[in-house]
């Protein structure tokens, strides 16, 4: 899917967010925009008519500049399961990112607007989603690992540093591979601490990524509400 251009629909209420953004990744060559709108409304139409492979989009959008951008991803997954989708926030809000991935990951992104200036990382997350993965902004995940980790009899307390550090990348959604890499490691090194990690936090060790951060979230958001 890297290897392709991605066709991508864009919804920002900012006029100068939705031009730069769109050029930005015009330029890139990796991604084809194939329309740009302002609110929840128009975005859901053009999905409809465009069928595109991804879907960006602000979280905060018209009327009530709350959740717009969340309701209409879910919506979008519902309907049109083709259509990754990943929304974009000005803030860390850990609620939100557990709502948007409450009843399922796969196909979902959730990123803070600051990584738009990081191409190969918006690009990432695009193509994640696009070929039906997810991407969870590491700020967000830290802040969940810091929440959880505050509660004085946690479990996280009991991971190693680096086991955390896996944990931590589990949640953006990043592969065993990725994981190797981004922490220089080896497969297998982190097949173990990930095996480590479930059993200390005693989960179900899933193989399949999505399924992984879908219960390493359940665990991470579990008695904060």
């Amino acid at each position: 899917m890297e290897s392709e251009r991605l066709r991508l629909v864009f919804a920002d209420d900012n006029f100068l967010v939705r031009e730069g953004v769109s050029n930005l990744l015009i330029e890139s060559g990796a991604v084809d925009v194939l329309d740009t709108v302002a609110d929840p409304q128009s975005l859901l139409k053009v999905v409809g008519e465009l069928s595109p492979d991804v879907v960006l989009t602000d979280i905060r959008m018209p009327p009530t500049f709350t959740n717009e951008g969340i309701v209409a991803a879910k919506r979008i997954r519902a309907e049109h399961p083709q259509t990754g989708v990943v929304v974009l926030s000005q803030f860390v809000e850990e609620d939100y990112a557990v709502e948007l991935l409450a009843d399922g990951v796969g196909g979902l992104g959730y990123l803070l607007k600051e990584r738009v200036s990081d191409l190969d990382e918006l690009l990432r997350a695009l193509h994640e989603v696009a070929r039906g993965g997810s991407s969870l902004d590491p700020k967000v995940v830290e802040g969940l690992l810091a929440r959880k980790t505050s509660e004085a009899t946690s479990p996280l307390l009991g991971l190693s540093e680096r086991e955390r550090e896996v944990l931590a990348e589990m949640a953006t959604g990043r592969s065993n591979a990725m994981i190797a890499q981004t922490l220089y490691m080896s497969v297998r090194a982190v097949e173990k601490h990930i095996s480590s990690i479930f059993q200390k936090l005693d989960l179900v060790d899933e193989g399949d990524v999505n399924r992984r951060v879908l219960a390493v979230l359940a665990y991470l958001d579990a008695d904060d509400r």
